[in-house]
């Protein structure tokens, strides 16, 4: 997979940061966050010029994993959900399984980023050079998440439907 050049550049900046006071933090986690915001950007853009190649069997059965928010206010969120489950009900389990795969490999990136940017917030409500530390390390295991999942977006999309998969 080619690394992005704005995600390296925030992994190179949170690398340096782990060892930053808090006064740096404070002083600099603006331009972090700039940064940071960057890389994620690139990756979204990765993220989605991957999914848009993929076959229509693997983008419904993926559809058909996705969980209506609680809180969405979208009344017909829960109902388009629906729909991709029926629409995603005939198709073949290795279809639905690397579905699967990619689904939980993108939960748990952004899982983890959402596990970095609490501790940030953390770090800066406590001014604690600590928890930013941490936030650090958080925050570049999730970019690491991030690239994985979107490896095993590219690989589901390049498996044939009627091959077993290579794991």
């Amino acid at each position: 997979m080619q690394k992005l050049a704005a995600v390296e550049e925030a992994k190179t900046l949170l690398n340096i940061a782990k060892d930053w006071s808090i006064l740096k933090w404070l002083t600099e986690k603006k331009r972090v966050r700039t940064i940071a915001d960057r890389g994620t950007a690139a990756l979204d853009r990765l993220e989605i010029q991957v999914k848009s190649e993929w076959p229509e069997e693997l983008r419904l059965a993926y559809a058909a994993l996705e969980v209506p928010a609680q809180d969405d206010d979208d009344p017909y969120a829960a109902a388009e959900i629906e729909f991709a489950r029926q629409q995603a009900i005939d198709l073949p389990e290795e279809i639905k399984a690397r579905a699967q795969r990619v689904k939980q490999a993108d939960d748990l990136a952004t899982n983890a980023r959402n596990t970095a940017e609490a501790t940030f917030d953390d770090a800066e409500r406590r001014l604690s050079a600590s928890l930013a530390r941490l936030g650090a390390e958080q925050a570049l295991h999730a970019y690491d998440l991030r690239y994985e999942a979107i490896d095993e977006a590219e690989k589901a999309a390049r498996q044939s439907p009627f091959l077993p998969t290579d794991s």
